[in-house]
């Protein structure tokens, strides 16, 4: 009902230049399988990758869904929704994953970086995306969640790893002094 009512997403890939999964997450059950879903992946890839969608969105048609997609160096972004989805919207979402995953990667978009930093790839899309209902698009608002979700990770560890060095030290102190 939801999804009759909002534009859904039925999945958000990133592959590399030989069509294969850098990051993917689906929202449907489309394709139930892994390899139901790598045979998708790799139609995808095959149907797209001698055009030119560097500069610019492009759209296709694939099984019967809307594919939106876009190049930048070594990656290739997707957005896929079913065939009665608003192309616009599919493609404002690719454009924010897009540019929210340039921000993050701090404009060094390329596989090995990707792979890298995977986890907050990973988090971008769930900042998008929720069961295939569109949560944000603003690609600054969402590399902004994701770096406040990651810097809080890191001075979480910080702290945790301080705390422990203070306690050391106590017991050293106190040790010492008996």
């Amino acid at each position: 009902m939801l999804g009759e009512l909002c534009p859904c997403v039925k999945n958000i890939l990133l592959l590399d230049l030989e069509g294969k999964r850098v990051a993917a997450k689906y929202f449907c059950d489309d394709w139930p399988t892994n390899g139901a879903k790598e045979a998708f992946e790799k139609a995808v890839f095959n149907k797209t990758q001698k055009t030119n969608a560097r500069s610019e969105v492009e759209v296709t048609m694939l099984e019967n869904n809307i594919v939106v997609y876009k190049f930048v160096q070594d990656l290739h972004f997707f957005v896929t929704g079913g065939e009665e989805e608003n192309e616009v919207i599919l493609a404002t979402v690719l454009q924010g994953f897009f540019d929210a995953v340039g921000l993050l990667l701090r404009g060094n978009v390329e596989k090995r970086e990707a792979l890298e930093y995977l986890d907050l790839i990973l988090l971008c899309i769930d900042e998008i995306i929720d069961g295939g209902i569109i949560l944000e698009t603003d690609a600054s608002i969402i590399a902004g969640k994701v770096a406040s979700h990651s810097t809080v990770a890191e001075g979480f560890s910080e702290q945790t790893f301080s705390q422990a060095l203070a306690t050391a030290r106590e017991h050293l102190t106190r040790s010492l002094l008996k």
